[in-house]
């Protein structure tokens, strides 16, 4: 498979199958920048907060990295969360940003156990 590397992250030049359903998209058809980053600057930065008091809370004084065997609940947690959507939880941090971190993790793991069953 040909490979681009563009600022430290690699894109195929030919279609990636993403789901089941053999739906295609290029590096054209993924646009993580002016699709996702450039939409929502503000919720992404709430989410790289969020990430961080996470860490902080669960890993002290430990580089910033997602500690799997600490987080298993993703959908759980989400609800939990978005009961008390546009609401501050306890350590400052919005309902909101967990549900969107907890819906970005819940997705991260679909994605890599579709990857495996492949």
């Amino acid at each position: 498979m040909e490979q681009t590397n563009t600022g430290g992250v690699e894109f195929t030049e030919t279609p990636i199958e993403f789901t089941e359903t053999p739906i295609k998209f290029t590096r054209k058809q993924t646009p993580v920048y002016s699709g996702v980053l450039n939409y929502f600057p503000d919720a992404i930065r709430e989410v790289a907060q969020c990430s961080y008091m996470g860490n902080q809370q669960h890993n002290p004084d430990k580089p910033l990295h997602w500690d799997r065997s600490k987080s298993g609940d993703e959908l759980d947690a989400l609800t939990r969360h978005l009961l008390e959507a546009g609401t501050i939880d306890t350590d400052g941090v919005r309902h909101s940003a967990k549900v969107a971190w907890r819906a970005l993790a819940n997705l991260q793991k679909e994605i890599e156990k579709d990857k495996s069953s492949n």
